[in-house]
């Protein structure tokens, strides 16, 4: 009888259970088999203060998370590598403290939007979950501080949000990059504090950089590309003057695949015709609403983007025929344009020969913000 099987066949067939309703259905056979499946769970979301409740037809009631919750939990389930407490906005850091205990196999760690998550409670973290490769604090309220603390301890670390925390500058991102040695993606996005120089000497591994709308400098720039691996780098809504973000097509970002710089209102020709020279593996583009790109950038773009797949040109006001002509007799292996809203520079005839010419080519008229893969926990 199935009852008498020893425990590690019992987990072996608990593991091949793929329906949530039947793993639950195992731990309430017996003491035993819950014990199988507290033991076998690696995975933990918590119902967050987000969710809300009908209590009746006129009323309703937000759940909310404490430590009390959090610990038993945390007790029960005691082999978890992956732990979720996004949206626990009221979680403070005595919910952490059980890591210390029941932490040391946590592999990734999201607390997204819990604002009173202080940097203590990073500290805690630090000090208990030294096989750390993902966290995410999106919109939480931590400082350059907290951040210093946490990778001291988490040295091991692949992947960290940090978009939205308005507390974080060049400081932490400094201490992160200089103990955190296999690091592969740093998200921070409306981090106005940042200006891109707490990168400088960053890992060779450092390949995913999400920067949407921060402060970045010239020099912030060069920092961030100084370690030679950046293939994806978002850059949306980021302005500079002059040439400034030629620095990307100064050879150290030669692996770079894809590149969003649309409202990037002020790019010119200069930094487009560097980055098309510099970045030959380039395959997606986002240049939408980057109205200072005239013809000098778009020809240059369809004379070296030779691995170029998708571009974005959007409400680029200075798009004229001659520019269009220049990417149809370029960019051979373009699968998807985007023109939707072209500016009142591009005639509609330029835009019916390219799709005669270039037959193979899609040509989209809607508007794609955020492009490439997306990491999240």
């Amino acid at each position: 009888m199935i009852i008498h099987l020893p425990d590690d066949c019992l987990s072996i067939i608990f593991q091949k259970l793929n329906s949530s309703t039947d793993r639950e259905s195992f731990g309430l056979t017996c003491h035993r088999w819950l014990k199988i499946q507290n033991t076998n769970r690696k995975s933990l979301q918590f119902s967050c203060s987000f969710t809300v409740i009908q209590l009746s037809s006129s009323s309703r009631a937000t759940l909310l998370v404490s430590s009390y919750h959090v610990h038993r939990l945390l007790n029960r389930f005691q082999h978890l590598e992956h732990l979720s407490l996004s949206g626990c906005t009221e979680l403070q850091d005595s919910a952490l403290n059980l890591l210390q205990v029941h932490g040391s196999k946590l592999l990734s760690l999201s607390l997204d939007c819990c604002f009173r998550i202080t940097d203590f409670g990073l500290s805690l973290i630090a000090n208990s979950c030294p096989s750390l490769t993902d966290i995410s604090f999106y919109r939480c309220n931590i400082t350059d501080d907290g951040l210093g603390a946490l990778v001291n301890g988490c040295l091991v670390l692949k992947r960290i949000n940090l978009s939205y925390c308005p507390n974080i500058s060049d400081q932490g991102l400094r201490a992160l990059c200089r103990s955190c040695h296999e690091i592969l993606a740093v998200k921070i996005s409306w981090c106005k504090g940042v200006t891109g120089k707490g990168f400088e000497g960053c890992s060779s591994t450092l390949c995913y950089i999400d920067a949407e709308n921060c402060n970045l400098e010239l020099e912030g720039i060069s920092c961030i590309v100084s370690g030679g691996g950046i293939e994806y780098l978002n850059l949306y809504g980021v302005n500079f003057h002059g040439g400034a973000l030629a620095e990307i097509g100064s050879g150290f970002a030669s692996k770079l695949n894809i590149l969003n710089l649309g409202l990037c209102r002020t790019i010119g020709d200069e930094s487009i015709m560097a980055i098309a020279r510099g970045c030959p593996l380039l395959k997606e583009w986002n240049l939408s609403l980057c109205h200072e790109v005239r013809v000098p950038g778009w020809e240059a773009i369809g004379a070296n983007c030779n691995e170029l797949e998708r571009l974005h040109v959007n409400r680029c006001r200075n798009l004229c025929d001659l520019g269009l002509q220049g990417l149809r007799q370029g960019c051979r292996r373009l699968q998807v344009l985007y023109i939707g809203r072209a500016g009142g520079r591009l005639t509609s005839t330029a835009l019916e020969v390219f799709k005669m010419v270039r037959g193979r080519v899609e040509v989209r008229h809607e508007e794609v913000m955020c492009i490439g893969p997306d990491w999240t926990l």
